[in-house]
């Protein structure tokens, strides 16, 4: 399983961005063509990005490439100026429905690129059930706050109750499927508690990683996004407890003050899981 604790936006016009983003060893480096670049800057930031693709070594980080919407009359540009310089995913913005999904599955053919699919809309919720079951290339499901607040008419506040259905449902429909569920950005790269809180509740959700708008943003997020030690071997604990408690044919069982049975081995299964992925157990 691909770590995408940390997905970082860097504008596709600008070639010295992208060489910062990969030096940073995010997990994911996002190419923006959307709202990154500026419309007279489109072409020029297809270029940049297909001259990175073939020319630098993004070492460990994902390559990925946000296109501009489907109905946009831009992305077809976009799929093109790939076509030779393919990334490892593309990330789709302002997805609705199934027909969005499918024509962009369509478009890649037997190319190996996977989808990252961004639900900011009232519709986008609405339809995220079929969405989610859309392509056999989606590898993540995201939540784009700031778009869906503008949509319903929302006013965006710290404690994010105005999106909270929206953004648990992003998180119930990727697990559903079997794909990661990326958080929301913080759009104040200088409030590291406001980031650090945020974080804290995506976890807390389901998530398992978060957008990002700045390098600053990237240590708060892996961190927040990587089991800590103590978390790891409490679940390596709790397993091994629960494995002796099996053989000896006992089920539900007592430890540290609680009762253990299936949902909570599930949990400390998932720890290791998210340990694994960020390379501090094998």
């Amino acid at each position: 399983m691909r770590p995408r604790r940390c997905l970082l936006f860097m504008p596709g016009d600008d070639r010295r961005k992208i060489e910062k983003a990969i030096a940073l060893g995010v997990d994911s480096i996002v190419m923006d063509l959307e709202d990154g670049v500026a419309i007279n800057r489109k072409a020029e930031a297809r270029a940049t990005i297909a001259a990175a693709l073939k020319q630098l070594d993004f070492g460990r980080s994902e390559r990925v490439v946000r296109l501009n919407p489907i109905g946009s009359g831009l992305e077809t540009d976009d799929l093109a100026a790939l076509r030779d310089a393919p990334p490892d995913a593309i990330m789709l913005p302002k997805v609705e429905s199934t027909d969005q999904v499918r024509w962009l599955d369509r478009q890649l053919a037997e190319s190996a690129i996977r989808l990252l699919l961004i639900i900011e809309s009232a519709r986008g919720v609405i339809n995220l059930k079929d969405i989610a079951q859309a392509s056999d290339r989606l590898d993540a499901l995201i939540f784009g706050a700031e778009d869906l607040a503008g949509d319903i008419g929302a006013t965006r506040t710290r404690a994010g109750w105005e999106v909270l259905y929206a953004r648990s449902a992003v998180v119930l429909h990727a697990a559903a499927v079997g794909v990661p569920a990326i958080d929301t950005l913080v759009i104040d790269f200088h409030d590291d508690a406001a980031l650090m809180e945020d974080c804290r509740f995506g976890v807390e959700l389901g998530f398992s990683g978060k957008l990002a708008i700045h390098p600053r943003q990237v240590p708060i997020i892996h961190s927040a996004f990587t089991p800590t030690d103590e978390q790891i071997e409490q679940a390596r604990a709790l397993i091994q407890a629960h494995d002796q408690h099996q053989a000896r044919g006992v089920g539900a069982f007592a430890w540290q003050g609680k009762m253990i049975d299936r949902p909570a081995i599930r949990a400390a299964e998932q720890v290791l899981a998210k340990a694994r992925a960020a390379g501090k157990v094998e």
